[in-house]
C-alpha cells in the first residue's frame, strides 16, 4: 500500500512511535494482561460481557463485529472461556436461532480483580501528572479517539444528518449525567457543575412554558443500531433576573452539549440555529448565554452566529480557575 501523497512520512513515523510506546506502557506486549491468567483478547471479551448489565446477553456474531475479530478465532476463544466456567449461554428469548452469551458468576469473580487493577494502574499514571497536564492528556485522548473513529467510519460519517426533537421522559437525566461526565473528563470540573446542571434542569421542568421555552435533543437518524442515541442537547428559556423575575424580551440559551464522537459534524451549529429560530418566532428581542473562555469550540460557534461577548469575570465555581463570559445576540423580527 502506497502512502497518500498528502501524508508526510514524519507524521506516519510519529504516530507509529506513539503506538509502540503506549502498547509497552500499558503492558500489551506481555503474554498475559496485568500478570493475570488472561491474554489481552480474553480480557477484552470479558470486559465486553461485563458491560451487559440488565441485558439478556450478546451473540457471538455481534461480539465479533463489535471487536472486529475473525469469527473462527473468536469461537475458539469463547470455547476456552466457557470450558473454564467463565461464560454461560442461553437461547435468545426473541429469536430461538440465536445463542446469547453472558459472564457466569465465576466469570464475574475472575474479571473483577483484573478490571480493578487496570483502573488502579491508569489512576496511578494520571496521578503522576500535575492536574492541568492530566486534564490535557484526557482531553487529547478523547479527541484522538474521536478523530480516528471518524476516519474509520469514512466520509459519510463525518457529516451525519442528525435529527432534532423536543425532550421526553429520561432526557433530562441524560443531560445531567453527560454534562457531569464529559466536563469532568475533559476539563476537570467537579460535582458542583453537575449539581448546577441538575438544578437548571429541575427549574426548566418547574417553570416550563412551551410557547416560549424549549429543549432539543440531537439524535442519530435512521433505523440502525444507533437509532435514537443522543448526540447533544440545548435549552432555550425565559431569562430571569437575580430575584427570579422574567426579563421582558430576553431569552437564555443554556446547556449546549455535543457528544465527543459527533463534534465537527455540525451538530452544535444546528442546535444553536434552532434556538435562534425559536426565540425569534417566540417574539424575543435578545438572546443571552453564559459560557467559559476555555470552551474554545463553543465560542467559535457563537461568533459564527453573530453573538457578541459583553462581560467576563474569573471564577473557580467548579473546582478549577477559569473565566466566565456572558454573550448576547440581538434578534431581528421573524
Amino acid at each position: 500500500m502506497k502512502t497518500p501523497a498528502d501524508v508526510h512520512p514524519e507524521q506516519v513515523d510519529a504516530l507509529r512511535r506513539f503506538s509502540r510506546y503506549y502498547t509497552r506502557q500499558i503492558g500489551l506486549l506481555h503474554e498475559h494482561l496485568l500478570d493475570s491468567r488472561f491474554t489481552l483478547p480474553e480480557a477484552r471479551v470479558l470486559w465486553e460481557l461485563s458491560q451487559l448489565q440488565g441485558q439478556a446477553g450478546i451473540s457471538a456474531a455481534t461480539l465479533a463485529r463489535e471487536l472486529q475479530l475473525d469469527a473462527g478465532y473468536l469461537s475458539r476463544l469463547l470455547a476456552g472461556l466457557k470450558a473454564r466456567g467463565l461464560l454461560r449461554s442461553q437461547t435468545c428469548p426473541t429469536d430461538a436461532r440465536q445463542t446469547l452469551l453472558r459472564l457466569s458468576a465465576a466469570g464475574r469473580k475472575a474479571f473483577a480483580p483484573l478490571d480493578q487493577q487496570s483502573h488502579q494502574r491508569t489512576a496511578a499514571l494520571l496521578a503522576s501528572l500535575p492536574a492541568t497536564q492530566r486534564q490535557a492528556l484526557v482531553h487529547s485522548a478523547l479527541q484522538l479517539q474521536h478523530w480516528l473513529q471518524r476516519a474509520e467510519a469514512g466520509s459519510e460519517a463525518a457529516a451525519p444528518q442528525v435529527r432534532l426533537r423536543t425532550h421526553r421522559p429520561g432526557d433530562l437525566g441524560w443531560v445531567v449525567a453527560r454534562h457531569g461526565a464529559i466536563y469532568h473528563a475533559e476539563y476537570g470540573w467537579g460535582l458542583p457543575f453537575e449539581a448546577l446542571v441538575a438544578q437548571l434542569c429541575a427549574r426548566f421542568v418547574q417553570q416550563f412554558d412551551p410557547a416560549r421555552e424549549a429543549c432539543w435533543i440531537a439524535e442519530w437518524p435512521g433505523a440502525g443500531e444507533h437509532d435514537g442515541q443522543p448526540l447533544g442537547s440545548v435549552f432555550l428559556v425565559q431569562a430571569r433576573d437575580d430575584a427570579g423575575e422574567p426579563e421582558p424580551g430576553v431569552a437564555q440559551l443554556r446547556m449546549l452539549l455535543v457528544e465527543p464522537q459527533a463534534r465537527g459534524a455540525g451538530v452544535g451549529d444546528r442546535l444553536v440555529a434552532e434556538c435562534i429560530r425559536f426565540a425569534r418566532e417566540a417574539g424575543y428581542r435578545r438572546l443571552r448565554l453564559w459560557t467559559n473562555s476555555m470552551l474554545v469550540a463553543a465560542r467559535r460557534l457563537y461568533l459564527r452566529h453573530g453573538w457578541q461577548l459583553v462581560h467576563s469575570a474569573p471564577h473557580a465555581d467548579f473546582g478549577v480557575p477559569m473565566v466566565g463570559e456572558i454573550w448576547e445576540l440581538a434578534l431581528d423580527p421573524p
